[in-house]
């Protein structure tokens, strides 16, 4: 248990993941990682946290990096949901499949996040949580149609988030970068 500030960042493993790990870990928290890749356990490592390797898409590593947040530290006052890129291609020849895989990467896994989370956010009576979208989300680009569409529905689930869970002391936002050079 510690009385420091805990925080998760999903994709953390290099850019907009690891860049989030470290500005929190400035500001003193003590940041929880998870990267498909397994960087993040290095970039924990140098940040005095603990990273974890695992898919934002899987649940099963969604919850183990949860339990071990809360087990480890008994609390968690951040989340940060950060992804990776979906499918990119012509409008409809994009597959089923392919649709279905963003939905996992893109929307499914602020929901199921947020399902872990707000339960120990709500017993503290506070926390944050922070969904990195795209520009593309309010202005559609025909160069990413998935991450477009679907992140627009990312910034409606945040708005009803936020909506609902204002009252116990939670607030969940949407950044909308443009390009970033990772």
């Amino acid at each position: 248990m510690t009385s420091e500030k805990v925080a998760i960042v999903t994709a953390a493993g290099r850019g907009i993941g690891e860049a989030c790990a470290r500005r929190l870990a400035d500001d003193g928290y003590t940041p929880v990682l998870l990267s498909k890749s397994g960087a993040a356990v290095d970039v924990a490592e140098d940040l005095g946290g603990v990273g974890f390797e695992g898919s934002v898409t899987d649940t099963d590593d969604l919850a183990a990096l949860v339990e071990a947040a809360t087990e480890r530290y008994g609390r968690i006052d951040a989340l940060v949901n950060n992804t990776g890129h979906p499918a990119t291609g012509d409008l409809l020849d994009i597959s089923d499949e392919e649709w279905h895989a963003g939905l996992d990467l893109v929307l499914l896994n602020a929901v199921r996040t947020a399902r872990l989370v707000t339960p120990v956010m709500q017993e503290r009576g506070q926390g944050s949580i922070v969904n990195i979208s795209t520009f593309s989300a309010f202005e559609p680009s025909h160069e990413f149609p998935v991450s477009s569409v679907l992140r627009a529905g990312l910034g409606s689930f945040t708005k009803l988030y936020a909506d609902r869970y204002a009252a116990d002391g939670i607030r969940m936002n949407a950044v909308l970068p443009g390009f970033v050079d990772s």
